[in-house]
């Protein structure tokens, strides 16, 4: 991606997705701004867009994308039809009732898989993620993620044995305009 095309991108997901407002984290941190990944999932251009972006940053040799619920399934659907990657979804929990899976989608197991998440801040999620598809047989080295903030999560994804592959940074984001 160019610095032209990384810059308008990184505006219009300002515009659309970043929020000014208290975001409390599972740790009980609190943070001044978030990105609402909702917003982004319910704009088909931007989302597209994004996707589109996203996929250079598969690596090669990758098998399965495997999204995070909830901010990575409406990413990894849009992924796997940009790149022709099949998807598999994870749920933080496997479902109490029906199939009673964790894993769902495309089977991951002796697979090279990439994990796909809105953001990364601590990386906790995604290691989770990954301990569960390691258990599940599949092979993951690496995490894209739209938004990478920092807050510790490349650090620990490494500790893992996992590379992250943010599209964009917290500092590609344009400052937020202050009114007075």
């Amino acid at each position: 991606m160019t610095v032209t095309t990384t810059t308008t991108l990184a505006a219009r997901l300002a515009e659309a997705a970043c929020v000014t407002d208290a975001f409390a984290l599972a740790d009980g941190r609190v943070l001044d701004s978030y990105f609402d990944e909702y917003r982004l999932a319910a704009d088909p251009q931007l989302l597209y867009d994004v996707t589109d972006a996203m996929a250079a940053l598969v690596p090669e040799g990758a098998e399965v994308l495997a999204g995070i619920e909830l901010g990575g399934v409406p990413l990894v659907v849009a992924l796997s039809a940009a790149t022709g990657l099949s998807a598999a979804f994870l749920r933080r929990l496997p479902k109490r009732y029906g199939s009673r899976r964790q894993i769902e989608g495309t089977s991951v197991e002796g697979r090279r898989v990439v994990l796909v998440d809105d953001v990364v801040r601590s990386g906790g999620q995604l290691v989770a993620m990954t301990r569960i598809l390691r258990v599940a047989g599949a092979s993951v080295t690496d995490a894209l993620c739209v938004l990478e903030r920092p807050l510790g999560g490349r650090l620990l994804l490494d500790d893992h044995g996992v590379v992250l592959r943010p599209l964009l940074a917290e500092a590609d984001l344009p400052a937020p305009e202050v009114t007075s």
